[in-house]
């Protein structure tokens, strides 16, 4: 009982820190701007954590890595203490976990990186109906632009309704599926 709570916590604090991070990565991938709300809490969360790994990991072709890293690192460190928890790191040897620990690794930063464009594009359609003005509409539109705008060039708003964030949630629903 108390390793399922612990466990509970880790995933918790894992998940949060792990979306902080790559909300902080797409933010800076998307170049939105920090100076909201949004931005700032992210940068007060995550700056501990940041700002030292960037002097050792720099940027790669305009990606921020120090942000990153430290998510997947997160997740991997979550799938090993659930492993080891659960009785499995006796039976595996070490060559053969890490591995599978890194892939599924990557799998589940890929996972949470869909579950934050899911959130992205429900804030933004309920945003664009309760307060189109707020100051989250702007980073939030400037973080989904780029998967809405190719299914804005195929299904434009029909009775000025757009479609595209439903249209978007399917396909990441989908893409969830194969992960």
């Amino acid at each position: 009982m108390i390793a399922q709570a612990g466990l509970f916590l880790l995933e918790v604090l894992t998940g949060f820190l792990s979306l902080a991070l790559l909300l902080r990565f797409y933010m800076q991938a998307f170049r939105v701007s920090f100076n909201n709300p949004a931005g700032s809490f992210v940068v007060e969360v995550t700056n501990w954590l940041v700002r030292p790994l960037r002097k050792a990991l720099p940027g790669l072709l305009g990606l921020d890595l120090a942000s990153l890293v430290p998510a997947y690192l997160l997740q991997c460190l979550f799938l090993f203490v659930v492993v080891w928890l659960g009785s499995g790191a006796e039976t595996w040897s070490l060559s053969s976990l890490l591995p599978l620990l890194g892939w599924r690794a990557v799998l589940a930063t890929l996972r949470l990186s869909i579950y934050l464009l899911i959130g992205a594009l429900l804030l933004q359609a309920v945003l664009s109906w309760v307060s189109p003005y707020s100051p989250l509409s702007q980073p939030v539109s400037q973080l989904t632009g780029p998967f809405l705008r190719p299914i804005q060039r195929f299904l434009p708003p029909i009775a000025s309704v757009d479609l595209s964030p439903l249209i978007a949630i399917v396909l990441a629903q989908l893409v969830l599926m194969f992960l």
